[in-house]
């Protein structure tokens, strides 16, 4: 055990000697978030849509969304336990909940959000309501629904860092376990990974978005 002192970039060191351990987390790692965000749009948006066309619904999704942005993740994990058990399924579960969240409130603001002459422009040229939302308010609302996935994509890695609490896997578990041992190298071992993960879904993200969306409406 390892306390303080010494080389700063001795967790390279660490990875070097682990290196099929490292890729392995780092695998798990991302399956996690990626899994967690697909998931999450594919149930966010549709719910995005419907809560923007019913209004009965709207109010209790937003409201249900914005409370459970204020749960703490580590409280959505535990009340998987008794229904998932331990894991990658529990651990994928709590990640896709806390994806579905800023996605389907970004998706619901950018709909709601369509400039009225644009939608009554629409309308009057005689489409229905399907063309309306995919060719109208869907590309318009395109910025905003963007930005809900890339919060949520740069979130999720953070947060899947608290998968190894039950046994989830991923670079959490180097973390926790340094966190045990009071070993710096591999605790930065799994921290340091994590924040360049981080940074490139941000940076490459951010790119993306800039090809996606229409420069008329970026």
């Amino acid at each position: 055990m390892r306390i303080g002192g010494g080389d700063p970039l001795e967790f390279i060191d660490y990875i070097r000697e682990n290196q099929d351990v490292f890729l392995r987390l780092l695998s798990e790692h991302v399956q996690l978030t990626l899994l967690s965000v697909l998931i999450g749009i594919a149930i966010a948006l549709p719910l995005a849509v419907l809560a923007s066309r019913i209004d009965l619904l709207a109010k209790p999704l937003t409201w249900v969304a914005a409370i459970g942005q204020t749960v703490p993740s580590l409280a959505v994990l535990a009340l998987m336990l008794p229904f998932l058990g331990i894991g990658f399924r529990p651990s994928l579960f709590a990640l896709t909940i806390r994806a579905i969240l800023p996605i389907f409130l970004n998706a619901y603001v950018g709909i709601r959000s369509t400039d009225r002459a644009v939608v009554d422009a629409a309308q009057g040229m005689g489409t229905n309501g399907a063309q309306l939302l995919l060719m109208v308010e869907l590309p318009l609302a395109t910025p905003v629904i963007f930005a809900g996935i890339q919060t949520a994509t740069v979130q999720n890695i953070g947060l899947a860092t608290l998968a190894a609490y039950i046994g989830g896997g991923g670079l959490g578990d180097w973390i926790l376990q340094g966190l045990a041992m009071v070993d710096y190298p591999v605790l930065l071992a799994g921290a340091v990974p994590v924040a360049l993960l981080a940074i490139t879904a941000e940076v490459t993200m951010g790119g993306v978005r800039r090809l996606v969306v229409p420069e008329g409406i970026r």
